[in-house]
């Protein structure tokens, strides 16, 4: 026979409070509110020797990774305005701010 309540926990949710509710993490590209998907994303790559990782929105690493090179964005580092000052960043930023923190839409591929 199936148990009614746990073995760990007999009296349910009856004594537990509340719990504050989650925080909001900004883009570290666009500096928008992150939505349901957030990415982890690593400023220097992973095979470059990088293990700082930061929050971004999915369509913001996806514009980084057909923007950069992995050796270019080991150079850059951690440094979002050394990022921002290519044109074509600058430009999706500027179009991407106006958009929900869950929009989504299709990349084109890495121009190399």
């Amino acid at each position: 026979m199936a148990r009614k309540h746990s073995k760990l926990d007999p009296y349910g949710d009856a004594h537990r409070t509340e719990e504050a509710p989650p925080t909001i993490v900004a883009c570290w590209l666009c500096g928008r509110p992150t939505g349901k998907t957030i990415v982890w994303h690593h400023p220097v790559p992973k095979s470059r020797g990088g293990r700082d990782v930061v929050p971004m929105h999915p369509i913001c690493q996806q514009t980084l990774i057909a923007s950069f090179t992995n050796s270019e964005l080991q150079r850059h580092g951690m440094d979002v305005e050394g990022l921002l000052a290519d044109p074509a960043v600058r430009k999706f930023v500027d179009w991407v701010s106006k958009k929900d923190p869950d929009f989504t839409a299709t990349m084109t591929k890495k121009q190399r």
